[in-house]
């Protein structure tokens, strides 16, 4: 079974109570297993013109690349070592369009974006982040942040400066150490994870996590894990109920059925000798 027929996919993105506009950008092709969301960041609607190439750029590249992988060709170490340089070829190819795009155009001078981005194939999830967008599992019930932001807050907490309940309530908590766009080159995150039947992912822009305890999201998730649409839809709400500061996209996968991917006899051979 492909991830397309094995995942359910629900999105919601809103601007929020504050902000007129919405500068997050979203995209979800279940077909290929692919999940981006984006938080832009600028003057002027940059922010959103940064987010949309985000978005377009992986969307363009990797409903062009994924298809044409034989997984019969790899096993499942080598299928997910070239997702992973894929993936990740994509994202430095995004910040360099972003780059110059700002470069070339005034109006869009200082732009940048926040990313996380994942491709579900052959029971995993391979994700890329940049910024503090994150990505959260839920998993027998237990909510866990599975990305780690890149922002002074975080800096702070791994030092043992502040603790994560102050970090709640600090007036800085947006300030990003690494966006796509602002430099030519950025260094995203990657990693891959396992995944299991009845897995929920979450895809927040932190307009959510800023806005909702993560005991808050979890309760939905688990209260609403049958009926994925409401279950965005709520989680916005009660980011809009807190506050709505700043705008608030979010994407749930779940995780339906087994994906795994058929492979010949010598893969699957190569596969267990290691």
């Amino acid at each position: 079974m492909t991830a397309g027929d094995a995942l359910e996919y629900a999105t919601c993105t809103d601007p929020g109570v504050v902000r007129l506009h919405n500068e997050d950008s979203i995209a979800a092709d279940p077909a290929i297993g692919l999940v981006v969301l984006a938080d832009g960041m600028g003057g002027h609607n940059a922010g959103e013109v940064a987010s949309g190439i985000a978005t377009t750029v992986l969307t363009t590249q990797l409903q062009g690349l994924v298809p044409q992988v034989d997984p019969s060709h790899y096993d499942e170490n080598a299928l997910r070592a070239y997702l992973r340089v894929t993936l990740l070829e994509q994202v430095r190819r995004a910040n360099v369009s972003i780059y110059q795009a700002a470069q070339n155009e005034p109006g869009f001078a200082g732009m940048g974006t926040t990313l996380v981005s994942a491709l579900f194939c052959d029971n995993a999830v391979i994700v890329v982040h940049v910024g503090d967008s994150r990505m959260y599992r839920l998993r027998g019930g237990v909510l866990e942040c599975m990305t780690r932001d890149h922002s002074l807050l975080q800096e702070q907490i791994d030092a043992g400066l502040i603790s994560p309940e102050q970090a709640r309530h600090a007036l800085y908590r947006n300030l990003v150490t690494r966006a796509l766009g602002v430099h030519p080159t950025v260094e995203p995150e990657l990693a891959d994870f396992d995944a299991q039947i009845d897995d929920i992912y979450l895809f927040c822009s932190d307009g959510l996590n800023d806005m909702v305890p993560d005991e808050d999201i979890a309760l939905t998730l688990n209260s609403l894990s049958g009926r994925l649409n409401l279950a965005a839809e709520q989680l916005v709400r009660l980011a809009n109920d807190n506050g709505g500061r700043d705008n608030i996209s979010v994407v749930l996968v779940r995780v339906a059925h087994d994906y795994g991917l058929p492979r010949s006899i010598i893969a699957r051979l190569k596969s267990r000798l290691g």
